[in-house]
């Protein structure tokens, strides 16, 4: 993969403030690599938010903070008090348990030991070859990367989210798991743990599928992006 090139132009079409960030799931049957973890325990969450500042660590069964994200990367098993949706409940997310269950029984996670670390940090100098690409950014921007997906064939994108699991899960195990597209508007656990602003949204893309968006999206840069950054209709009808 150019991860430097992609980078660059991702960068420069949407005019994105901070990089795209490229992920690595490490299968238990692959060597670790050797790559620092971060200084405390911390959330997958912000391992994408020290991504999104510069710096490229991997998280494992033992450094990562959040017993969620650790279940939904196959590092362990889900505590009851999450599964049960006592705790979702007490947190007001839900109006009861059982919502709440349900909620976590639906969720997509990788297979139970099938992983033993993720990397993640700026795509523009990642070290290993991604799965995952996750973009943090405005609406906009992830409109004209949703409309890239579909710029050559067509059709139309389906997309999940429970609200809850937002980095680990919608952007990361389902593009992963799907080798498809997903986008996530967040949720509880990453704006409450990390600097995300309210008026970011969230996408994840899989790694084979990031030179072809690319591609889609300077072409849609030369005209449909032009017009709609214009918004001449918009100006003549104010008139």
């Amino acid at each position: 993969m150019k991860s430097k090139s992609l980078s660059e132009k991702l960068e420069k079409i949407l005019g994105l403030e901070s990089p795209p960030i490229a992920v690595k799931i490490i299968k238990s049957e692959y060597p670790m690599p050797g790559i620092a973890t971060p200084e405390k325990k911390s959330r997958y969450c912000q391992l994408l938010m020290l991504a999104r500042r510069g710096y490229t660590y991997k998280l494992t069964p033992e450094t990562i903070a959040c017993p969620a994200s650790k279940a939904a990367l196959g590092f362990d098993v889900l505590p009851e008090k999450i599964s049960s949706g006592k705790m979702l409940c007490a947190l007001g997310l839900f109006e009861n348990e059982e919502a709440a269950a349900e909620t976590m029984r639906m969720m997509p996670r990788l297979k139970l030991r099938a992983a033993k670390a993720i990397v993640a940090g700026p795509l523009e100098n990642f070290p290993l070859e991604p799965d995952v690409i996750i973009i943090e950014s405005l609406p906009e921007h992830i409109m004209w990367l949703c409309l890239a997906r579909i710029f050559r064939e067509g059709g139309r994108l389906n997309f999940s989210s429970s609200i809850f699991q937002c980095c680990c899960v919608d952007v990361t195990v389902v593009p992963y798991l799907t080798g498809e597209v997903n986008i996530s508007p967040g949720c509880y656990g990453c704006r409450e743990a990390t600097d995300a602003p309210p008026e970011h949204m969230f996408m994840g893309i899989p790694a084979k599928l990031l030179e072809e968006i690319t591609e889609s999206l300077e072409k849609l840069s030369k005209k449909a992006m032009i017009a709609v950054r214009n918004k001449k209709v918009y100006k003549l009808y104010c008139k």
